[in-house]
């Protein structure tokens, strides 16, 4: 296979899942080399922002951090909320990935993931922090496409198909055909909205305040889409603070005590496809009805998501081998195959 002039046969090329919750790096010739939380810890030093810490060990210290140190999340419903932050994130992510800046032959070109409804300012801002990190250029995929490959879709077919991808701060819904998004919608609905539901609900419910860090590990356990049958579901203990006295406290937690916020949430993205279906022509949309849709990212784990969707549309519904690093691993196979050259964006 040729390659394409803009990457070089070198390694340190590299395509990065920049996420809400979690950043997954690919690097070129090795595949998925780093997964870790979009996370850092900030420490003010004689006035001065630095970085003391960033991924898994940042996270471990979210509500945990000293006088004088924060935990931030510069990346927000899919895109870049604090650029001058997001750099310092992408940059050491960027060494960590190639064991360090002293190794790195040359720096490197990445091709970053975006959300379909970023705007040009979002995508600006974006192209400035990886290039602010080290990056030689910068190139953009959108995260619908990436999903798609990462699937194992044939994208380049003309054949309609639908992905759904339900990520930390959005939900991406597109119908693609002859390598490009027919249609494609955009939800600010993800897992970071149902963390923050689930929270919500047992504050609201049972007068307990909870991190989100716990919220996400009650979403994880025994998040439910709908109701469960019995009325009750799993349970599980959760320990937090009492909003009345102010003590710390635990509490058992079954899954009909979330249910009704996740489902709220769960309905949003329904509407969100069915709304690109109606949107879609009758040959592609019966493409679809034959093939599929195909789920993605990590909230299509959530226990009963895809019988509801496919309940809701009447089409089959199919979540991909490795949700998770889905779109990652389609990014990293169009760094790396020229054939979907024409899937990145350069300006």
């Amino acid at each position: 296979m040729r390659v394409p002039r803009f990457f070089s046969t070198t390694s340190n090329d590299m395509a990065i899942d920049l996420g809400t919750v979690n950043t997954i790096v690919y690097l070129r010739g090795r595949g998925i080399v780093l997964n870790e939380p979009s996370v850092v810890a900030i420490e003010l030093i004689q006035g001065l922002p630095r970085l003391r810490a960033f991924g898994m060990e940042a996270k471990l210290m979210i509500g945990r951090t000293p006088q004088g140190t924060s935990t931030v999340r510069p990346m927000r419903d899919g895109v870049i909320a604090d650029v001058d932050i997001a750099e310092q994130m992408i940059k050491a992510f960027i060494d960590k990935a190639h064991g360090g800046p002293s190794r790195l032959p040359r720096r490197p070109d990445i091709l970053v993931c975006i959300p379909s409804g970023a705007t040009q300012v979002e995508r600006r801002a974006i192209r400035q922090a990886g290039t602010n990190a080290g990056a030689r250029r910068v190139r953009l995929i959108e995260e619908p496409m990436a999903a798609a490959i990462g699937a194992g879709l044939s994208i380049n077919e003309p054949i309609g198909t639908m992905i759904v991808d339900i990520g930390g701060g959005t939900t991406e819904v597109a119908v693609l055909s002859l390598g490009n998004l027919v249609h494609h919608a955009s939800a600010r609905v993800g897992g970071d909205k149902m963390d923050d539901a689930i929270a919500s609900s047992i504050r609201r419910n049972h007068n307990l305040v909870i991190g989100e860090t716990t919220a996400e590990r009650i979403k994880l356990e025994i998040g439910i889409a709908r109701m469960p049958e019995d009325g009750r579901g799993l349970v599980m203990p959760v320990r937090g603070r009492d909003q009345v006295n102010g003590v710390p406290r635990e509490i058992d937690i079954c899954q009909a005590d979330i249910a009704a916020p996740l489902s709220d949430l769960v309905d949003q993205v329904v509407e969100t496809v069915l709304r690109t279906l109606a949107a879609t022509e009758p040959e592609l949309a019966a493409d679809i009805h034959e093939h599929g849709i195909v789920m993605t990212g990590g909230g299509s784990l959530l226990a009963g998501i895809s019988d509801a969707l496919a309940e809701a549309t009447g089409v089959p519904v199919i979540i991909a081998e490795d949700p998770l690093t889905s779109v990652a691993m389609g990014a990293g196979m169009a760094l790396e195959n020229e054939a979907y050259a024409g899937v990145m964006i350069d300006s």
